[in-house]
């Protein structure tokens, strides 16, 4: 059976590189335009396709996949199934129905919840105590394709956007290996899901989703800071610096704020800064300055003192 792969990111690199080391035969992978990374900027290949040359696997990068060229190129790749992980662009019809066993998508939560671009954080940020990964086939809808299998995956109190990206992108490795031969034999199970999703919908992150509204409920805040992280990080502002809150947790949940006292340092003391918010206080327990590095709340204070007991402004 000819396979190929499409994605861009970390997360799809990952199962690229589980389904390379089943043996399965990958004609080609196809991935978004390089594009510029890191403090330079510069240009640089991304995961995917890093992992595909290493393997010596033809890479294809269009622009546009629904081109007509594009379209012909992975036509000449000979797919019978094509596999899709956060590849970044809308599957055109053309090429969702070239492979004799379709195009399947591995799609980080269970469907109908969290379609959309961001799945992993917005979990998180809602409270879900349990995720995970579904594998599904896919139409000409965002994320509505019918579902083939799914598995589950918890989120805790400790759990951040990074280490449950980590943890679906390995189950959702190996949900594919376990699905593929069902699909390769005729035997996998297609399940229509409902028209509307069960949850809102996944937007995709920006630098600004990070920023902190402390007129917000210190619960809702504290869950940005592990769904943000690593990126873009929950962030606000202090002395006209950018501050980010990497760890915090809640105290006194009932503590009512308003428009004079949210955002306002209440308390310093060797744990470290007690912030109001519309609903509860706030206390941050790793931070990073502009310009320093991520530490303690306690070594931040020990270094540093603030000026302006207000967050959040310019």
């Amino acid at each position: 059976m000819n396979v190929v792969f499409m994605g861009t990111p970390d997360f799809a690199a990952g199962i690229l590189k589980a389904v390379a080391d089943a043996g399965y035969r990958i004609t080609g992978v196809v991935a978004q335009p390089d594009r510029p990374r890191g403090r330079k900027m510069e240009i640089q290949p991304g995961p995917v396709r890093t992992e595909a040359e290493k393997r010596g696997i033809p890479v294809f990068q269009p622009e546009k996949v629904r081109d007509e060229a594009a379209v012909e190129r992975i036509r000449e790749m000979e797919p019978d199934l094509i596999i899709v992980a956060a590849f970044g662009q809308i599957i055109p019809p053309s090429i969702l129905t070239m492979p004799v066993h379709g195009c399947i998508n591995v799609h980080a939560s269970l469907l109908p919840a969290y379609r959309g671009a961001a799945p992993i954080q917005h979990a998180i940020l809602d409270g879900c105590s349990v995720t995970g990964v579904t594998i599904m086939r896919m139409n000409e809808g965002l994320d509505t394709g019918d579902i083939i299998t799914q598995r589950e995956v918890p989120i805790t109190e400790e759990t951040t956007g990074g280490s449950l990206f980590s943890e679906l992108a390995e189950t959702g490795a190996q949900l594919l290996l376990d699905t593929i031969p069902s699909i390769a034999d005729g035997t996998a199970q297609y399940t229509p899901q409902p028209a509307e999703s069960t949850t809102h919908y996944a937007s995709l992150i920006r630098k600004e989703t990070g920023r902190i509204d402390w007129s917000d409920d210190a619960v809702n805040i504290e869950r940005m800071t592990r769904a943000m992280n690593p990126w873009p990080s929950a962030w606000t502002v202090l002395d006209g610096k950018v501050l980010k809150i990497w760890k915090a947790h809640v105290e006194k949940r009932e503590t009512q704020g308003d428009a004079e006292t949210v955002g306002k340092i209440v308390r310093q003391d060797a744990r470290g800064l007690y912030i109001q918010t519309g609903c509860g206080i706030l206390v941050p327990e790793e931070l990073q300055l502009e310009g320093r590095r991520r530490m303690s709340a306690a070594e931040f204070l020990r270094g540093y003192t603030v000026r302006n007991n207000r967050l959040g402004g310019n």
